[in-house]
């Protein structure tokens, strides 16, 4: 499990960027044929090949918008409902197109438009990423996407939108959206760009605060979280405030290194749990413990939005008392998965372990609750305001 790998995701139910899907820790990959043992399984494929036959000889094309798949569509449809039928929303098959979709986001850059969008009861809502193509086109939080190129959006999901917005840099796409204070249906051009994913920011925030914001756990991202926390020290400051708020994770090791600089030596981080299908796997503490004999006060700010990698840092500070959580309960993205090549440019990713933090908790049983409870809405992002970062600080503020 060393050879840990980003990978799309969904971050609120389904989350996704429009420069990238989102990232997943724990997620390794194999080859299908370190995996397939000698031999079919004892299973009566009779009804499977029954209903095969009975498609090819009989399907008529009624409608011109239905199309008949080729038989390696057929396969690949065969798949998919069989990983379906587990009903875990991380174990999926990833036909090619989807699995180029996949590698575009661990690459770390392609051309999109740079906004996150997720599903949310009122369809697919957006959020312009700081300097992006979007922002700059006037594309704003809280706009709810009802178009891209001509094309509705109802019934759609978020990483279909995504597939439809990126796009060779240099070209156009057409983003329709419904807008709180708009009677009418606002369109907007934006170019696309190479879109680079943020991973940090970090300053003085004044009253002897200092505030990381952390976007994502990309593979750099350890060693300029060290940077950071040299700024911080080198500040003056006593007070930290870590903004993990809409990160949807990345590389574990990036979690267990960033919490080494809190922890002790050999102190839990995560503990990969296999049921039984393996030995569990306890990552600890590497011990870098510079704050040991340091005055520290330390928040961390999260949401629904925090997730995976996110949640394992988080989890283990809260626990070990380092940290208090400040915001809304976490997403729950708590397993670990397998990334096989099934070979022809497909993929399956499978579930095969969970997170569990260091007093044993599993973060997918509702995720982590945060010790001071505090809600941002859009409306307070729009005014200029932020609700829970304020109750982050008033806390530190009586450390």
């Amino acid at each position: 499990m060393s050879k840990t790998k980003l990978k799309a995701a969904g971050v609120l139910a389904v989350v996704a960027l429009a420069f990238s899907v989102g990232l997943y820790s724990g997620v390794t990959e194999f080859s299908a044929s370190a995996q397939v043992t000698t031999g079919a399984p004892k299973v009566d494929m009779a009804q499977f090949w029954s209903a095969w036959q009975i498609l090819q000889d009989n399907f008529v094309q009624v409608h011109a918008s239905t199309t008949i798949p080729t038989d390696q569509q057929k396969i690949y449809g065969a798949i998919a409902g069989l990983t379906d039928s587990y009903g875990d929303p991380y174990t999926v098959f990833l036909p090619p197109s989807d699995a180029q979709v996949f590698n575009d986001d661990i690459s770390g850059s392609f051309g999109g438009v740079g906004m996150e969008v997720g599903d949310t009861a009122k369809g697919i809502e957006v959020t312009p990423l700081k300097g992006s193509p979007a922002e700059a086109a006037g594309v704003k939080t809280g706009d709810i996407l009802i178009s891209i190129d001509g094309t509705s959006t109802q019934g759609m999901f978020s990483d279909e939108a995504v597939k439809l917005i990126r796009g060779q840099v240099g070209t156009k796409v057409k983003l329709t959206f419904l807008r709180a204070g708009e009677t009418a249906p606002v369109t907007i051009t934006v170019t696309r760009q190479t879109i680079n994913i943020p991973v940090i920011d970090y300053k003085d925030i004044g009253s002897g605060v200092y505030e990381i914001s952390l976007y994502s756990f990309s593979q750099n991202s350890a060693d300029l979280f060290r940077s950071a926390l040299r700024a911080y020290m080198l500040s003056g400051d006593t007070k930290l405030l870590l903004d993990l708020r809409g990160n949807p994770g990345g590389y574990l090791d990036a979690a267990v290194d960033m919490a080494s600089y809190f922890l002790p030596v050999g102190d839990s981080v995560v503990t990969e749990d296999f049921k039984g299908h393996a030995e569990n796997v306890t990552h600890r503490s590497l011990g870098y413990n510079v704050f040991a004999n340091k005055k520290l006060s330390m928040a961390i700010l999260v949401d629904q939005n925090t997730a995976s990698a996110a949640e394992i840092l988080s989890g283990a500070l809260q626990q070990h008392g380092v940290a208090k959580l400040v915001g809304t309960r976490t997403f729950g993205k708590g397993s670990v998965q397998q990334l096989v090549d099934l070979g022809g440019g497909a993929e399956l990713k499978v579930t095969v372990a969970r997170w569990l933090t260091p007093n044993g908790t599993s973060i997918s049983d509702g995720g982590l609750k945060p010790d001071i409870n505090a809600t941002t809405t859009v409306a307070n992002i729009q005014a200029g305001k932020d609700p829970q970062k304020d109750a982050a600080v008033a806390w530190l503020q009586t450390q």
